[in-house]
């Protein structure tokens, strides 16, 4: 919704700047000059990138249009979960879970949590780990390691289409200037034009420009940012999941070790101690 707004005000400004300044708008209306523009960015963009770049840049570029779905409440879901599970293992012992990691989707306790169940990544790397400390043939310190190299390839993965739209937006200022140029080449090839006319197609060459430096620092480059800024979020639930598990492995009590995870969350997501003792408690009276 946001990225709605902030280009409705992009256009606003400019357009409306244009216009209040005795500018015609029906100038500024050049389709040619966008589908050279934007053609070539997308060709570029094609030729730029492999297809697997390609599927993962087209998937991402909806979610920015969506909010955020990493909020507190999900948080706390995901801590209580922990809490639950780390609770079981220290009531019945390790394999008590075996269950429940093997089939989340039928697990009782996972049930109970349908918006983390939603997201399989993140119930795929809870399980995946919890079933190693269910083996016992691993020490903390190199299910730590394991579990920074995982999230580093997740990073690096969600980086993928932050690079490519990044990259798009930085081509579009050069592909503006060759609209320009073909502009001004039509120009100069019909220089037996009265004045009048000439000056109308060097103002329609000069819209090339315009269009591809506003396309993008106004529309393309943000989004970029955007999924970068998305990315960091969805990264905040595998390093909460990590600290909570390892803190279990090194003996703490599932309280504790949840209050591990929360410390690592956002100021602006993160639940208080109490806030999250009471949806804790509320889980457990149901």
């Amino acid at each position: 919704m946001l990225v709605i707004v902030g280009y409705i005000i992009v256009m606003g400004s400019v357009f409306g700047g244009f216009a209040l300044s005795g500018g015609h708008l029906p100038a500024l209306f050049q389709p040619l000059e966008l589908l050279m523009i934007g053609g070539a960015a997308v060709g570029a963009f094609f030729v730029g990138n492999n297809t697997k770049a390609i599927k993962a840049t087209l998937k991402a570029l909806p979610t920015v249009f969506k909010g955020s779905k990493y909020t507190k409440g999900l948080y706390m879901e995901l801590m209580t979960l922990l809490f639950e599970i780390l609770s079981k293992v220290r009531k019945e012992g390790l394999m008590s879970i075996e269950g429940d990691i093997e089939k989340p989707e039928e697990s009782p306790i996972f049930s109970k949590y349908p918006g983390i169940l939603a997201d399989h990544h993140i119930v795929e790397f809870m399980t995946d780990y919890l079933r190693l400390m269910v083996s016992g043939n691993m020490d903390a310190f190199q299910i730590e390691n394991l579990m920074d190299n995982e999230i580093d390839t997740h990073h690096a993965e969600g980086e993928v289409p932050v690079h490519c739209v990044a990259k798009l937006g930085d081509g579009m200022p050069a592909f503006g200037i060759v609209a320009a140029v073909m502009g001004v080449v039509h120009t100069m090839e019909s220089v037996g034009l009265p004045p009048a006319e000439l000056g109308i197609l060097i103002a329609h060459a000069l819209v090339g420009t315009f269009l591809g430096i506003l396309l993008a620092y106004g529309f393309v480059g943000p989004l970029s940012g955007l999924l970068e800024q998305k990315l960091h979020e969805s990264s905040k639930m595998f390093q909460c999941v990590k600290v909570t598990l390892l803190a279990s492995l090194n003996g703490y009590a599932p309280a504790l070790a949840v209050e591990f995870g929360r410390k690592v969350l956002f100021s602006t997501e993160r639940p208080s101690f109490s806030e999250l003792e009471e949806h804790i408690k509320q889980s457990k009276s149901k």
